[in-house]
C-alpha cells in the first residue's frame, strides 16, 4: 500500500517497516517452509515471483503490510523525530515476521461506521478488514513481539491505539503517526485455525471474540467486540 511506503512504527520490542525489496530474500526463505505456507495459506513461489508479489503489494490499495523487526537495545534510541525505512540502523535489526491487513469491499462512510452494531447481513456482505500476523522465526516466538506488533498495526490502522493497549499500560505510549485509513475497530476480523489456541488467546487479549465457527475448514472467525467511545472518529475524512 502506498499509504505506508515511508512509515516506520516504533515499539519497545519491535519495529514495523514497509515490505521492501531488500526483505524479499528472507521472506522467500520463510515461504520454503511447508508449515509456514500452510499456516499462512500461501502458495510456493520462485524468488522472481516473490519480487513481483512485493512490487504488487506495494501499490495495492487493499493491502497494508509491515515487516516485523525485533528491536534491540540501543538501536534507534537516539534517533529524534521520524524514522524512515531507509535508515541504515534498521538493517541491523533481525527480520522476524510480518503483519497484514487485507481490506474487502468499500470502506464505509462515517455515518455507517457510527452505528451501534453490525447486522448479520453487514457481517456477511459489508466491508471488513482481515488481520493476519506471522512470527516466522521460532526463536522470537512467545516473547511478546506478536502482541506489540498487533497493537502498533491496529492502532495505526484505526487511529485509535487506546482500543488495543488498555490491558497493557506499559505498551501504550506509542507515538504513532496519523492514520491514513481510520478504519473503525468494529470492522476488524481475523480467521484462525481452531486448534491454534495461542493465536486465539492473543486476539482475545486485544479485544476480539469468537463470532463464528466454520467446521468444514476447522476455522474460527473473531471480531473486535469492545465498546468504542462516542465521538471517536474511525473513518476516512
Amino acid at each position: 500500500m502506498k499509504a505506508n511506503v515511508d512509515t516506520v512504527l516504533l515499539g519497545s520490542k519491535v519495529v514495523l517497516v514497509p515490505y521492501r525489496s531488500e526483505h524479499v530474500p528472507k521472506y522467500h526463505e520463510w515461504m520454503l517452509n511447508e508449515e509456514l505456507r500452510m499456516l499462512t495459506a500461501s502458495e510456493p513461489l520462485s524468488l522472481e515471483e516473490e519480487y513481483e508479489m512485493q512490487q504488487k503489494w506495494q501499490v495495492d490499495e487493499d493491502k497494508l503490510t509491515f515487516i516485523i523487526l525485533s528491536r534491540e537495545p540501543g538501536v534507534l534510541a537516539d534517533d529524534a523525530g521520524k524514522v524512515l525505512p531507509t535508515n541504515e540502523r534498521l538493517a541491523k535489526l533481525p527480520m522476524v515476521g510480518d503483519v497484514n491487513i487485507f481490506m474487502y469491499g468499500t470502506i464505509p462512510s462515517q455515518e455507517q461506521s457510527s452505528s451501534v452494531a453490525l447486522t448479520d447481513e453487514e457481517e456477511e456482505e459489508g466491508f471488513y478488514a482481515e488481520v493476519e500476523i506471522m512470527i516466522a522465526e521460532p526463536s522470537f516466538r512467545r516473547k511478546g513481539l506478536a502482541i506489540e506488533a498487533l497493537q502498533l498495526m491496529l492502532g495505526y490502522t484505526t487511529g485509535y491505539p487506546e482500543a488495543f493497549s488498555t490491558q497493557f499500560p506499559s505498551s501504550s505510549p506509542h507515538n504513532l503517526p496519523t492514520s491514513p485509513l481510520n478504519i473503525s475497530p468494529r470492522y476488524l476480523v481475523t480467521r484462525i485455525n481452531d486448534t491454534n489456541h495461542a493465536s486465539i488467546r492473543l486476539f482475545e487479549k486485544l479485544g476480539f471474540q469468537i463470532t463464528k465457527r466454520v467446521e468444514v475448514f476447522h476455522e474460527i472467525e473473531m471480531r473486535y467486540q469492545q465498546p468504542i467511545p462516542n465521538g471517536h472518529k474511525c473513518t476516512i475524512e
